[in-house]
């Protein structure tokens, strides 16, 4: 595999870490470039783990991985995303500090990189260094969300008040694209 395939496939994971990132940041009360690049760090993790998961799964597991991926993803983010959404509406939620923590970015980071643990178990039926390949969806994702929580916040400040309803239906538009993909892709 050459090397414009590799970081090809690592700017394709990392679109909808992206889409979800701009979410988050949109819900985020001014998020500064610190907490961009903290998100960043633990999206771009998980996603560089995920594909070395799913090469190390190999053949033994990949039909049901590539069964089920697109609807794990799809569930996570959608309950996120109706979890933001609720957050959004409640009487006096723009009151209450906004939590974007780490176990809350993590869950955001595993539901949409679910379909990379897929793509690594394709790996494994290919003459390619899953290390390298990991380390550049790893660093594409790290600077895609980097980047999509700051334009969230700039999204963010011109939503004012229902940013986080904002956020939470590009969550569920996200998991809804990656079904949809998944779901028009086998027929």
């Amino acid at each position: 595999m050459n090397p414009l395939s590799i970081l090809l496939i690592g700017l394709a994971m990392s679109t909808d870490a992206f889409a979800a990132a701009v979410g988050r940041g949109a819900a985020m009360r001014r998020p500064r470039f610190r907490q961009a690049l903290r998100a960043g760090l633990i999206f771009g993790v998980i996603e560089g783990v995920t594909p070395v998961i799913g090469w190390l799964l190999g053949t033994a597991a990949a039909r049901y991985i590539t069964v089920l991926d697109h609807w794990i993803a799809f569930t996570v983010l959608c309950l996120l995303g109706l979890h933001m959404i609720w957050n959004g509406c409640r009487p006096g939620a723009q009151d209450a500090p906004q939590r974007h923590g780490f176990w809350a970015l993590a869950a955001t980071g595993l539901g949409t990189s679910i379909d990379a643990m897929a793509i690594g178990v394709s790996l494994a039926f290919l003459d390619v260094h899953i290390g390298v390949v990991a380390v550049v969806i790893g660093l594409c994702t790290l600077v895609m969300v980097t980047i999509g929580i700051m334009l969230g916040r700039v999204l963010g400040a011109l939503a004012g008040k229902r940013a986080e309803v904002a956020g939470g239906v590009i969550m569920i538009v996200v998991g809804a694209a990656i079904l949809y993909e998944h779901l028009s892709g086998a027929a």
